[in-house]
């Protein structure tokens, strides 16, 4: 029994991909992040799990790819989509208005490409190479929860919407070294890019729903400065 309990634990995080994505297209932002990140949860253990109990295998890899690409992929496309709709839309664009939701999905296919990337690329055992989905899908929900207001007032429109989606798409699949929270030891100096990370994350968790996406963009900003000093 024991070997189907990581494969059980992947399906969970499938089916929370599934139910966020669900809630999503019904504009529930709340139940969406909530299943992202419960998602995550299982995504985090799935592997762990397998690992511990010496059951790791080639389908419990293909599964965990899979269930990833609806939970960190669909899902925060999904929530783009239905954004999509109440942001405020310029007068040029009003006659394809009812297109511009659909490319919400170009985030899906970015994921899709990230993960594909990530189970080849040997590179990826002590960092990550582009921007990881789980913080990607963290980010949109986050962002979404916390500043719902700005992004359906006059001050934000779907031109910007687009663009910064575009943006984060493209750190998916660039080839700039982020930091992984996977610690051989505790020393300073084998980790201290990641105790630097950690330490400023601090303040940032008194910021409510915005928490995760200040985190993310931290995250993001650290990893392209450590790059560019040890290139």
């Amino acid at each position: 029994m024991k070997k189907h309990i990581p494969n059980s634990l992947t399906c969970c995080n499938l089916i929370c991909g599934c139910m966020a994505t669900g809630a999503a297209f019904y504009g529930n932002y709340q139940w969406a992040v909530l299943m992202i990140i419960i998602g995550a949860i299982f995504d985090f253990f799935d592997g762990m799990v397998a690992r511990a109990l010496g059951v790791s295998s080639n389908i419990g890899k293909e599964l965990d790819s899979l269930a990833d690409i609806v939970t960190f992929g669909v899902a925060p496309s999904s929530i783009i989509f239905y954004l999509f709709t109440e942001v405020h839309c310029p007068e040029m664009l009003i006659p394809v208005r009812h297109l511009l939701p659909y490319t919400a999905f170009l985030m899906a296919a970015f994921s899709a490409l990230r993960l594909a990337k990530f189970n080849i690329d040997e590179r990826q055992h002590q960092q990550f190479i582009g921007l990881p989905t789980p913080a990607n899908a963290l980010f949109w929900g986050s962002i979404v929860l916390g500043a719902h207001p700005f992004l359906v007032s006059l001050k934000f429109n779907t031109v910007f919407l687009f663009l910064f989606m575009l943006l984060f798409c493209m750190l998916l699949v660039c080839e700039v070294p982020m930091i992984a929270l996977k610690f051989k030891n505790f020393t300073w100096i084998d980790n201290k890019q990641r105790y630097i990370f950690l330490i400023g994350c601090l303040p940032l968790l008194f910021l409510g729903t915005l928490s995760l996406a200040a985190i993310i963009i931290w995250y993001i900003a650290m990893s392209i400065v450590f790059h560019k000093i040890t290139s």
